[in-house]
């Protein structure tokens, strides 16, 4: 009998502190997965769009809710035409559009998301928010739109009819997307291209995976990846990569 193609092994374990379950995917959390934005990404439309140097951000990011917007839209007001490209077009609040479905997303501009810098901007290429954190010595992701460092991670969570809550922590997959996400290529974690880092993920991505679910669940996910006997089965990019 074939093995599924995109066979993942999980771990789980209970919160000891809530009515929580946790269900890991340990396959991704123990790869090699890191962000090559800058060295290769192809980023997310329908063909190769390396060129671009758009990474995820062609499209405009949705605010998840009004705890989200109201943290970008203090950032926005810390940001100087040096950290961001299209400054003039963003001013007085025109960054932000309002979809059909009256949800909040950022506005496109050329093609990809207003703060998106394009390559050659003397400021630097790539998301105005990461560039003017880094520059103050702040944390990106505290800057940034909440699906903007969340992405490549997927956290979905379920409560049964007795109030117990189930919890999935997982990578991103194509699905995730909406509907559109069938249509574009998701070179992210689709790739082996993507899985050349030093570490693996659940170190790498320390900060998100803490601000997810809680410093003290990170330490259990920690505590259990890092057993001797913990050995997850091969990501199936990697997998594919090797055949």
């Amino acid at each position: 009998m074939s093995r599924p193609e995109e066979l993942h092994e999980w771990i789980s374990f209970t919160d000891p502190d809530a009515e929580q379950t946790w269900m890991i995917d340990s396959t991704f959390m123990l790869s090699n997965w890191s962000c090559i934005y800058g060295s290769g990404c192809k980023g997310v439309l329908d063909d190769d769009a390396t060129k671009l140097q758009q990474g995820c951000c062609s499209y405009g990011a949705h605010f998840i809710d009004k705890k989200d917007l109201a943290s970008v839209k203090k950032s926005v007001k810390r940001l100087k035409p040096e950290h961001w490209q299209k400054h003039e077009k963003g001013a007085n609040n025109r960054w932000l559009i309002k979809n059909r479905d009256g949800s909040d997303a950022t506005r496109r501009v050329n093609d990809a998301c207003i703060f998106h810098n394009d390559p050659g901007f003397e400021g630097g290429m790539g998301c105005a928010f990461h560039i003017a954190a880094l520059e103050v010595g702040e944390r990106p992701m505290d800057w940034k739109p909440d699906v903007c460092w969340q992405v490549p991670l997927r956290l979905d969570e379920h409560t049964e009819d007795d109030g117990h809550v189930i919890s999935h922590l997982r990578e991103w997959k194509r699905r995730d997307w909406g509907e559109g996400g069938i249509e574009f290529h998701w070179w992210c974690t689709d790739d082996s291209k993507a899985f050349v880092g030093k570490n693996p993920v659940f170190e790498y991505l320390k900060d998100e995976l803490t601000e997810l679910v809680g410093p003290s669940i990170y330490k259990m996910i920690v505590e259990t990846l890092s057993r001797d006997n913990s050995v997850a089965v091969a990501h199936p990019k990697m997998k594919k990569a090797k055949s």
